[in-house]
């Protein structure tokens, strides 16, 4: 009998053994992969059990904040400016995830970060929830003003800090209201349906996550590396006046607007965006391998490194076989052909020139702070990529100035400031014509630019190069000028 018992009590060791070692082991080795496992949703909803901290614009006003909720979570995320940030803040939903700074910023905002617990460490044995308060670069009266200016137009308006890559304005329409998607229950599903269904994409952030041609914007890239290369001076070569470029292989030739004859040099070809001199410019007078190399400089073909989810690349292509002659990189040279940009790409060229060459990372991110007020992280500046030298971009920056002061850029000018601007009108080959209307520029004391834009209205009548100068040109000067206002600049 005691043989027996024994070995029962045995057996209920090893077995207690067994138990204490497995639970050890899912406890210890095992949760953070089960815990991130598809089907475990016990951390979402535990997540969607507590506070998150606001979003605040650089001037105070809430964009985003959690309020008590009486169904199966405790709060519900609200989004008191609907559609003005919806871009920016993106949604929160329990079925379909989070987009914008609520997934970018979702450990910060959920007050589990190492900063946030660092200065909390003192609290341990407060009864508070622990959350982070997140501050953005772009103020509410700016915001509001690009979208006034761009109206019902599609199209998108991003303006940054040449000095410090800050998001100045990140407006692109239809945009949508992510309280809709935000709600707990049917109702998200049924509103994400429509949006998803709706042919206008409103879910989209198209000034940094699609790309379109950027027309003859993409000229000041040319402009910048044919004067980085040496090959281009202000004053030679001196390209001569024609009505169209020749290109090779083919009966086709690469027209002017309207097949206007011009040439001449730097600042004269650039004033009148002269399609036959920059794409000689790009073809014969740089060349393929410094074209690439140098677009890649401006940040083409890589993804820019701002704080937001899935930025897209804007592309410049690398490859022009001897075989297909010139006409690639003529077209490609003056935005036509398989080049393609985001509105923020083309604001961060304008922003290089501004900068002394320089293109510093473009943020959202101000600073974040805890649950009561202490700031815990601050946004440092840091440079993205180096495309030109301070040099070239004085020469660059001289003929953007003059394209304002006596070019297809006139509605661009501010009194009292120094701005600098190039339009780009990017033809659909459609019938009757029609352009995407581009501009890009910037805006400062002399010498001091202040702030940097890009502004396009998609799918714009007509195919002018007066059609970006003529639309985009007063929404970006409208901007640009409240951006100064704020600054105590204008």
């Amino acid at each position: 009998m005691n043989t027996q018992i024994r070995r029962l009590g045995l057996a209920l060791l090893v077995c207690f053994t067994a138990l204490f070692a497995q639970l050890n082991y899912i406890q210890v080795f095992r949760a953070e992969p089960l815990n991130e496992r598809p089907g475990n949703t016990r951390k979402v909803v535990e997540s969607f059990s507590r506070p998150r901290g606001t979003i605040e614009t650089a001037d105070g006003v809430v964009l985003a904040r959690s309020v008590a909720s009486d169904d199966q979570f405790r709060f519900q995320r609200e989004f008191p400016e609907g559609e003005l940030f919806g871009h920016v803040t993106g949604h929160y939903n329990f079925n379909f995830g989070s987009t914008g700074l609520e997934a970018a910023y979702d450990s910060a905002l959920a007050g589990q970060t190492p900063e946030i617990d660092l200065a909390t460490v003192s609290d341990l044995f407060v009864d508070r929830e622990q959350v982070g308060n997140l501050a953005i670069t772009i103020r509410k009266d700016v915001q509001e003003t690009a979208r006034a200016a761009l109206g019902d137009r599609p199209g998108s308006v991003v303006a940054v800090d040449p000095k410090t890559g800050a998001v100045l304005a990140f407006w692109s329409f239809p945009s949508y209201d992510p309280d809709a998607l935000s709600a707990h229950g049917d109702s998200a599903d049924d509103a994400r349906a429509m949006l998803e269904a709706s042919p206008a994409n409103p879910l989209l952030p198209k000034m940094y996550r699609e790309t379109f041609f950027p027309g003859s914007t993409f000229k000041v890239v040319t402009a910048s590396v044919g004067v980085e290369t040496g090959r281009v001076r202000p004053d030679q070569p001196v390209y001569p006046v024609l009505p169209a470029f020749d290109i090779d292989f083919t009966a086709d030739e690469l027209d002017n607007f309207g097949g206007d004859p011009c040439g001449g040099s730097l600042f004269d070809v650039l004033k009148v965006s002269c399609n036959s001199s920059f794409a000689s410019m790009g073809a014969e007078t740089i060349g393929p391998a410094a074209m690439v190399a140098g677009a890649e400089r401006f940040g083409f073909n890589d993804r820019p490194p701002i704080d937001l989810p899935a930025p897209a690349a804007s592309r410049f292509p690398t490859d022009f076989p001897d075989n297909q002659g010139n006409g690639p990189l003529a077209r490609a040279s003056i935005g036509q052909g398989n080049v393609s940009s985001t509105p923020l790409q083309m604001a961060l060229v304008a922003a290089a020139v501004a900068n002394q060459g320089t293109i510093m990372a473009p943020h959202l991110m101000d600073r974040i702070t805890d649950d009561q007020g202490e700031v815990v992280k601050t946004y440092e500046p840091r440079r993205w990529t180096d495309a030109i030298s301070p040099e070239t971009a004085a020469v660059i920056r001289q003929g953007m100035i003059g394209v304002v002061e006596d070019g297809t850029a006139t509605r661009l000018a501010i009194p009292g400031v120094e701005v600098g601007g190039k339009t780009g009108t990017a033809q659909l080959g459609t019938d009757p014509p029609r352009s995407h209307a581009w501009i890009i520029g910037f805006a400062g004391p002399p010498g001091d630019a202040r702030v940097a834009v890009a502004v396009m209205v998609e799918g714009q009548p007509g195919a002018s190069e007066q059609t970006g100068g003529r639309v985009a040109a007063p929404i970006a000067k409208a901007v640009m000028e409240k951006v100064l206002q704020t600054q105590g600049g204008g």
